[in-house]
């Protein structure tokens, strides 16, 4: 049974997106860390450019309906082993602090 309830839909399934969408802008995510890490105060003019570029990456994985059914197919799929199994899957921590 595919059907997905509001908090599916709306909460867990763009939790899984947005894990996703850090590990595929690892790059950008890395830039912009590393030069907050270096300017300090003035990160938010100085990183502008590593923010935009971070910001379009995500909100590109955000807006692409084939990406949303990915992590909606990988959602379901987690959520069949759990109703079979009974046994929740380790979440895999994604070292960033953005």
């Amino acid at each position: 049974n595919s059907h997905l309830r509001h908090v599916e839909k709306d909460v867990l399934i763009p939790q899984i997106m947005r894990e996703r969408a850090k590990e595929r802008c690892s790059d950008k995510v890395q830039a912009f860390t590393k030069c907050c890490q270096e300017t300090g105060l003035l990160m938010v003019v100085k990183c502008r450019q590593e923010n935009t570029a971070l910001k379009d990456c995500l909100v590109g994985y955000y807006s692409d309906p084939a990406f949303y059914e990915e992590c909606k197919t990988e959602y379901l799929k987690q959520r069949e082993e759990y109703r079979a199994t009974g046994i929740k899957k380790k979440k895999q921590k994604v070292t960033s602090n953005v």
